[in-house]
């Protein structure tokens, strides 16, 4: 028997950047706030002095459990799903802060294209161009129309970024709110070989402070001291931004946020039409409790939006064999390949100084910055180069041809330890009718659900455009005068096994119509008001950028909904 709390205004279930960007919103606003996380606290000096690539980059112990909680796997319909029973693919972090505190901070906001891509390449290419069976859609929003909440998070978050305007992205309401980080020697190389080639070279916006800054809020951060230590691991600095540095210090001073850790929500309380609540249990203890509230925040990861959603019987499920139903439609991921490694005879760099957020990019061949008439795929890829930092465990960058052990494996590792430079395109992925997430009918979590079910591989669409985006970084690097080059342009089934990006996105996708959409532009349900569903899980496609700048501003627009909803009620849009 569950123990049932006072009411609240709001509960709010994942306490990373989505849950910590509302709490602090709708705290500052007088707005009672219980946030429920189910992982354990987490503070800055938590990381002091613990720069352990065993533990964290290896381990993983910033990660969930998952003998406790997972996803299950599968390429198609015909085959079976299996428990991933070991992090690979990707990282689904857990604690206070969630994916924010061991992200690499790389802040791009989503392209004009991306937010109507259905309506752009039909009035450029025509609906033929469009394959059958890609589910793209417009998102019920326009990049204009969300301008002011990317402006908005970047000036929370104190974004590091170039203060030219590069003429292929969208336009910016005001500049970054500090300087770009330090152009080193390989990002000069970089940034000289593209100009060279005609591209459009910008600095990678980052969440990794160039300087020391104070926000909005009055919260002031240090700047980043290029440590190396980013991705997998908690910054000792509190140069990168996370919600545990910028945003929860704000909704605990308020005095209208509680915090309740430990705490693993497993069921929205619905009548199908509203919510009343959630039922969560303590994690320590196993004792469970009711939270009644009248708004719902769901601000978890992607997976367990879809999964409670599906377990609670909120919105309807989708058919694939229909295309019918929205829970668990357009799950995508990101496409990478086509990576062209270069090995330097001449030169050595410092490679072991970085940062996560280090990096230049060309915009060039991501969205529909070039012309797709002639080519076998729609979107693209964000071409970059990035010095995070070669840790010392992880590096072991050799030509091909070399052994992978021996004499000649470590006189190559040790030879091109500083030699070695990588461009790298981040390519998009587009949805299609029979990729989705849904419920395992075999496997259960611990505590009784269902596990979610991912069905998804890579398509010839990914193939043609990993194909064109390899030639390009090879022609990069080539420009760069690497004495050797490496590239592979093949692209095989999707393998969950290897780690590729926690850029996992849709299953609860954003849009103007509700039958093809779960919630409208503000993150509200069509099936439930009362309840708001925010975070990548709202992405109707992914594009060839990190999500991260992206999910920060639904954030921004999704508070304004939530208030609205609790002085007016009713559908906010």
């Amino acid at each position: 028997m569950a123990t049932k709390m006072p009411k609240v205004p709001v509960v709010i279930v994942g306490m990373g950047w989505v849950g910590g960007i509302i709490a602090a919103e709708l705290a500052k606003q007088g707005v009672k706030v219980v946030g429920l996380e189910r992982g354990k606290p987490r503070a800055t000096q938590d990381y002091y002095m613990v720069h352990d690539e065993l533990r964290y980059a290896q381990r993983l112990d910033l990660m969930q459990d998952l003998s406790k909680e997972t996803v299950t796997f599968r390429n198609t319909e015909k085959m079976t799903a299996v428990p991933m029973r070991e992090h690979g693919s990707f990282l689904l972090g857990e604690g206070l802060g969630g994916a924010s505190i061991h992200w690499n901070g790389q802040t791009y906001r989503f392209l004009p294209y991306d937010f109507e891509i259905y309506s752009k390449t039909v009035e450029r290419y025509g609906k033929q161009k469009i394959p059958d069976g890609m589910t793209i859609q417009d998102w019920g929003i326009t990049y204009d129309q969300l301008e002011p909440y990317f402006d908005k998070f970047e000036k929370m978050a104190g974004i590091s970024g170039d203060p030219d305007q590069n003429p292929l992205v969208g336009k910016r309401s005001s500049p970054f709110p500090t300087k770009p980080m330090v152009k080193t020697p390989v990002l000069k190389l970089f940034e000289e070989a593209t100009k060279k080639l005609g591209y459009h070279p910008y600095m990678m916006p980052s969440a990794n402070l160039s300087e020391q800054y104070t926000n909005p809020d009055g919260i002031t951060r240090a700047a980043c001291q290029y440590c190396g230590y980013c991705e997998r691991f908690g910054c000792e600095y509190g140069a990168k931004a996370d919600a545990v540095v910028t945003v929860l210090p704000v909704a605990q001073k308020s005095g209208n946020f509680e915090l309740r850790t430990y705490s693993n929500v497993i069921q929205i309380l619905n009548d199908g039409k509203k919510a009343s609540g959630v039922v969560y249990i303590n994690t320590i203890t196993g004792e469970q409790f009711e939270q009644p509230a009248d708004v719902v925040i769901m601000a978890s990861y992607v997976f367990n939006n879809i999964k409670l959603l599906l377990t609670s019987k909120l919105g309807k499920p989708y058919d694939p064999a229909t295309g019918k139903g929205v829970i668990g439609k357009n799950y995508c991921y990101q496409t990478n390949g086509g990576s062209a490694a270069g090995f330097f005879d001449d030169k050595e760099f410092n490679l072991y100084a970085g940062a996560g957020s280090l990096g230049m990019e060309i915009p060039d061949f991501n969205g529909d910055n070039f012309d797709h008439s002639n080519l076998n795929f729609l979107h693209g890829a964000g071409m970059r180069i990035s010095q995070t930092g070669q840790r010392p465990i992880a590096t072991n960058s050799v030509p091909k041809g070399t052994p992978t052990w021996g004499k000649d494996f470590k006189q190559k590792s040790l030879k091109y330890a500083n030699s070695v430079l990588a461009v790298s395109p981040q390519g998009s992925s587009l949805p299609w009718k029979h990729h989705y997430v849904d419920l395992d009918p075999t496997y259960k979590d611990a505590y009784g659900l269902p596990l979610p079910r991912v069905t998804f591989d890579f398509e010839e669409q990914d193939r043609q455009m990993v194909k064109f985006m390899a030639g390009k970084a090879a022609e990069i690097m080539k420009e760069m005068k690497a004495t050797t080059i490496g590239s592979s342009d093949q692209l095989g089934p999707y393998n969950i096994v290897p780690y590729q990006s926690t850029h996992n996105t849709g299953g609860v996708i954003m849009g103007a119509d509700p039958s093809t959409s779960a919630v409208n532009s503000y993150m509200q349900m069509w099936d439930a008001e009362n309840v708001f569903v925010v975070g990548a899980s709202a992405f109707a496609h992914n594009s060839g950028y990190n999500p991260t700048g992206t999910v920060g501003a639904l954030a921004y627009r999704a508070v304004e909904g939530i208030a609205k909803y609790l002085k007016q009620g009713g559908m906010v849009v």
